[in-house]
Order: C-alpha cells, then sequence, then structure tokens
C-alpha cells in the first residue's frame, strides 16, 4: 500500500513538475526569428546579341552555344566559358567575344551587391532574307577559287 501511495505522488510530482521544467528550458533557448535579409535577383541591363559571323550568316548556319557566366558584384562580365558547343568555332568563338560587354545589376543581399553565376543560351539563326553584303561576299569566293 505505502508503495502504490509513493508511486501515485512521483507520477503527480513528474505530471506537474516535468512540464515546468521543460517550459523552462524550452523558454530560455528561445531566440527571436532573424530579421528578413531583402534580396534581389540579377537582372540584365545590356545584353546585346552578339555579332553573327558574316560568312556563316550568307551560308545559313546557325546554331546554338550554351554559356556559363560569372558576373561580379560591380554588375560586369567576369569570365565566360563555353558549356555546350554548338559545334561550329567560330558561332562560339562570336558568343564568348559578345557577352564580355554585357552589363547587369548585380544580385544583393541586404542591400550588398553579389556575385552571381548564370547560364545563358546564345542563338544563331541565319537571317530568313539573305543580306545583300552575301552577295559580295559570293563575288570574293568566286574570284578567289578562279585564280
Amino acid at each position: 500500500m505505502k508503495s502504490t501511495l509513493r508511486r501515485h505522488r512521483f507520477t503527480a510530482l513528474a505530471s506537474v513538475a516535468l512540464p515546468l521544467l521543460l517550459g523552462a528550458c524550452h523558454k530560455g533557448s528561445e531566440q527571436p526569428a532573424p530579421a528578413a535579409v531583402a534580396l534581389t535577383e540579377l537582372m540584365a541591363v545590356d545584353t546585346p546579341p552578339p555579332g553573327y559571323p558574316e560568312e556563316l550568316a550568307c551560308d545559313n548556319i546557325g546554331g546554338q552555344v550554351l554559356l556559363a557566366l560569372s558576373v561580379g558584384a560591380d554588375g560586369k562580365v567576369a569570365s565566360a566559358n563555353v558549356l555546350r558547343s554548338s559545334g561550329i568555332a567560330p558561332l562560339d568563338k562570336a558568343a564568348l567575344e559578345g557577352v564580355r560587354n554585357w552589363t547587369f545589376k548585380p544580385a544583393t543581399r541586404g542591400g550588398v551587391a553579389q556575385s552571381s553565376k548564370l547560364q545563358v543560351p546564345v542563338n544563331f539563326r541565319p537571317p530568313a532574307v539573305r543580306p545583300q553584303s552575301c552577295f559580295a561576299l559570293d563575288e570574293q569566293r568566286r574570284r578567289a577559287g578562279g585564280k
């Protein structure tokens, strides 16, 4: 009988004390939620299409180059690398040269400009109407082949 009474007292004490102890531990470890950090995304400012190699445009040759760009906190392209080639070296070269002068509004975190990385597909599609300059190129090629 005595042991049953002790067990009931212990259970009653534990049922009151345990929540109080756990509550005290929990309250002491609570930290205020961190303040939200304002973020902005990288945004293109001046990204003109790269120059299309004239000979390839005249020959109706196109393709896509996938580039990896690193943009510095100043918004300028810090580096550019070919991730996937078009298979046509002059197109790859034109894409790399063309993006070097692109400018961006840099991403920010808490109001501080951050560097960013992104992937950019550069498409070269032959013009629907053959440029007038192609006829002069055809003539140069014809003369070079005839000599």
